[in-house]
């Protein structure tokens, strides 16, 4: 969080938090909702309920052009007690509306050909991969060293590539067996890796392994500690 946020945040304690001005789309873009519309289905004046789970419908909002605006967003961005998403804005925290998940992730290359590496819609490399959950949707979400994030739809078929359980079958293949349970072991995400490393066996296997889910689109937020639509809580 930059510098001078901080320093208003102590000299300003007390500035009301904002709701409703802010989303986060499934792709990872930042829109603006000058009126404040972001809990507002479209054809209707009423937020949404608690068991609401799907901003489809919801308003689109704005988009942000300013690289800018862009940045201080992206670096001032965090998460409180409660699982709510927010938005540093100075002294003022400016709640957001995840139309996916806290972070979307994009894979990323390097400067090997054909190595897969995972980066977060606010630029932070992903390091450490910790479980897996698939929803009935066949959105594919990951628990990472920085919070929950969606795997982003043009990037899902890739990750998909590079999970295999110890025994070295692809995560599709396993869940494909009509006997498979809802959660499997998978090898640790070699992130960084090369994912044809797994066809040619020459990947150094991880001793590690991690938790791959399936789950209802309700399950989601429970299953990973976040809230989608933030509402004011009691102090």
């Amino acid at each position: 969080m930059d510098a001078n946020v901080i320093a208003a945040m102590a000299r300003w304690p007390d500035v009301p938090n904002a709701y409703g001005w802010l989303s986060l789309t499934e792709s990872g873009q930042w829109r603006l909702h000058p009126r404040g519309d972001a809990w507002q289905p479209e054809n209707s004046a009423a937020a949404p309920d608690s068991s609401h789970h799907d901003a489809t419908g919801y308003h689109p909002g704005e988009s942000i052009s300013s690289p800018q605006i862009l940045q201080f967003i992206d670096r001032n961005y965090a998460c409180d007690e409660h699982g709510q998403w927010f938005f540093q804005n100075g002294p003022q925290k400016v709640y957001v509306r995840l139309d996916g998940a806290p972070y979307i992730l994009h894979t990323m290359g390097n400067s090997n050909a054909g190595t897969l590496a995972l980066r977060t819609h606010n630029d932070l490399d992903v390091k450490t991969v910790t479980g897996w959950l698939l929803d009935e949707s066949g959105k594919l979400y990951v628990r990472t060293e920085y919070g929950p994030g969606l795997i982003a739809g043009r990037d899902l078929a890739s990750v998909l590539d590079c999970i295999y359980t110890p025994q070295g079958m692809a995560i599709l293949d396993a869940m494909a067996n009509p006997n498979a349970a809802s959660t499997l072991e998978v090898q640790a995400f070699p992130v960084g890796l090369a994912a044809s490393d797994h066809t040619s066996k020459t990947l150094i296997r991880p001793t590690t392994t991690i938790l791959f889910k399936t789950c209802t689109i309700e399950a989601v937020e429970q299953e990973l500690g976040f809230l989608r639509f933030p509402r004011p809580t009691a102090n």
